[in-house]
């Protein structure tokens, strides 16, 4: 048992040394501090390897530094403390120490405590790390699954930059963004799974196999739809040059010690070897080749789910004879699988193997692959669960925004984060309008747009409705009631209008407005003969005996007096005007008679004697001649 444990643990101090020579890149999200004001700035974040990142998405939160459990070991009902947000608040981000626990744990306390993200501050100053799931931790199956928050490592001074402004009582708002965790240079995602064919590991293995079932449908469709070009890896290790020759080593490895794998049930002397599982190890990345060489490489997915199924190693079927079972039964080619394989005896480099373990090493912004199982998405190492729809979320934000697949725009990414507490979002629940927008990148909580009308706010704790048309949604949140046939309401439909209780009314408009008596406080049916009733919003005011009440002019006169003066005033003033009209006409008469009888009588006259306005008549005999 020694040895074996010795050829273990060198198999992982050799790969180890294999990839000392390259880098291990930590995957990180923007962080930026939104308030207060004295420690606003953008600061970068180590993305937990467990729970779910909203990748392609962002989150915006109110940090929480405890005053007990601050390392988060312990629940945190033992001490009372719940991060539940209420309805229209920000979510809670929870600030916890590093140290004494695994970091699963920590995150697993938070969440059930009722925490949106968790922010763990490093205890020594140094670069930020990967937060990773426990290994050596038995009870850790519990919990891991279940963990559906994300959460990232902090520097230890930004750490305490966070606790200074929470002790001061100040209110510290942050904003996690992963929009940019998975780059988007085309419209074409590049992803790979560096995956094992060993399903008997314990509960990373049985997480892996369940997720390839899970996945197999939309990473089909993506494949199909041209829309992703999906390439599958296995890590393998070698054996140290000193063992080789060892029945131990010849158990686990081929090609002569260049390609091992840990023994499953880690007993050398029982079960299936490390050897069987290099072996279909090798034959599923031949699959992958056949089957992309017809133009159909999601084949793949196939052939694993369906080796799962009918090949475990608990039945002892993992061999051979299954895998060329399930191989003719997807219609392969048995024969350049077992052409691409080459032979596992040989004292020479595999080349499948030999660029699998090239493949390893971090190229570009991808950093080694060094655990398993591990996704890449468009070169950068995806951490999170490995479950479907956080791993097709993370695939879909490798796409420009507005260029996805329909795929991406499912249920199988959307699950609708807006169903649980609305998902902290402003909400109307009288007009079922709310602020919270569900997309796989996350929900967003924005003031919506509703029959044309534009709410206004934070989106958090109010949104309002503004400009023309706001009254017809909900009132425009203002006052409104409806009485006997009269309905009232103290929204003004205007830009920037704000609620007014109309006339009759009295209060703020918004969450009341009462009924004014005008009767009673004298504003109305003041005069004499005047009797007031105040009715809802307004008065009715009535004259005593033959009298009619004029509301303009707030007085009574009589309906007789009215009726009678209104015909005689018609009459007088029909016979003034036929007077008027008559006297006008008997004046120009006499006007155009006179000047006509001038006329006549001056050309009567001006024969028999010269007018004073005419020269003498000339006399034409001449004088000189008599």
């Amino acid at each position: 048992m020694e040895l074996q444990r010795l050829l273990l643990l060198g198999f992982l101090f050799l790969y180890v040394v294999q990839v000392a020579v390259a880098k291990f890149v930590v995957e990180k999200n923007s962080l930026t501090v939104t308030s207060p004001e004295k420690i606003k700035g953008n600061h970068d974040s180590a993305i937990g390897n467990f729970g779910i990142p909203q990748y392609g998405g962002s989150m915006a939160g109110a940090v929480v530094y405890p005053k007990d459990n601050r390392k988060g070991c312990m629940e945190f009902d033992r001490f009372g403390i719940s991060f539940q947000s209420k309805p229209g608040s920000l979510p809670t981000f929870v600030l916890l120490d590093r140290g004494d626990c695994f970091f699963a744990l920590k995150v697993w306390n938070a969440q059930k405590a009722g925490a949106s993200a968790v922010l763990v501050a490093d205890d020594v100053e140094e670069a930020l790390i990967t937060m990773d799931t426990p290994e050596e931790d038995s009870a850790a199956p519990k919990y891991i699954e279940n963990i559906t928050i994300p959460s990232a490592l902090i520097e230890k001074s930004f750490g305490e930059t966070l606790k200074k402004a929470i002790n001061g009582e100040d209110m510290v708002n942050i904003n996690l963004d992963w929009r940019e965790a998975v780059p988007h240079p085309d419209d074409r995602v590049e992803y790979e799974l560096w995956t094992n064919s060993n399903d008997e590991c314990g509960v990373k293995c049985d997480m892996l196999m369940e997720f390839v079932k899970d996945f197999k449908g939309p990473a089909q469709i993506l494949e199909k739809g041209g829309y992703t070009q999906f390439t599958p890896h296995y890590i393998t290790w070698y054996c140290p040059q000193a063992f080789t020759l060892t029945r131990q080593c010849k158990s686990q490895c081929i090609n002569h010690g260049r390609y091992c794998a840990p023994d499953p049930e880690q007993d050398f002397s029982s079960g299936y070897n490390g050897k069987d599982v290099v072996i279909e190890n090798l034959r599923q990345l031949c699959v992958f080749r056949v089957a992309n060489e017809s133009k159909k490489p999601w084949v793949w997915w196939d052939y694993v789910t369906d080796f799962q199924i009918r090949c475990p190693m608990k039945e002892k079927k993992y061999n051979k004879e299954c895998a060329d079972a399930v191989i003719r039964s997807l219609g392969l080619d048995g024969q350049k699988i077992e052409n691409c394989m080459g032979d596992p005896n040989a004292d020479v480099d595999n080349p499948v193997l030999k660029e699998e373990q090239d493949a390893q090493i971090g190229k570009g912004s991808r950093g080694d692959v060094t655990i398993l199982p591990t996704l890449v998405v468009n070169n950068r190492q995806y951490r999170g669960k490995l479950a479907k729809g956080a791993v097709l979320k993370a695939i879909c934000s490798g796409f420009e925004e507005t260029t996805e697949p329909a795929v991406c725009l499912s249920g199988d990414v959307e699950t609708n984060e807006c169903l649980d507490n609305n998902g902290g979002c402003w909400q109307d629940k009288v007009a079922n309008i709310t602020a919270c927008k569900d997309t796989f990148r996350g929900r967003v909580c924005e003031c919506p747009l509703v029959d044309g009308v534009q709410f206004k706010g934070d989106g958090y704790s109010h949104c309002e409705a503004s400009g023309p048309g706001k009254c017809n949604i909900n009132n425009g949140g203002c006052w409104h009631d409806a009485q006997n046939g009269h309905a009232y309401s103290a929204c003004l439909d205007s830009e920037g209008g704000k609620c007014q209780c109309p006339s009759g009314f009295r209060g703020d408009g918004v969450k009341s407005c009462l009924d004014i008596d005008e009767c009673k406080e004298k504003k109305a049916c003041q005069c004499p003969e005047c009797s007031c009733k105040n009715t809802w919003g307004s008065y009715d005011c009535t004259c005593n005996g033959d009298l009619l009440y004029i509301r303009d002019h707030d007085t009574c006169i009589s309906k007789s007096a009215t009726e009678v003066g209104s015909a005689w005033t018609a009459v007088w003033v029909i016979i003034i005007g036929l007077a008027i009209a008559a006297a006008g006409a008997y004046v120009v008469y006499k006007y155009r008679l006179r000047s006509y009888m001038d006329s006549e009588i001056r050309a009567i006259m001006s024969q028999y004697m010269p007018l004073d306005s005419q020269a003498e008549v000339p006399n034409h005999v001449s004088g000189d001649h008599a």
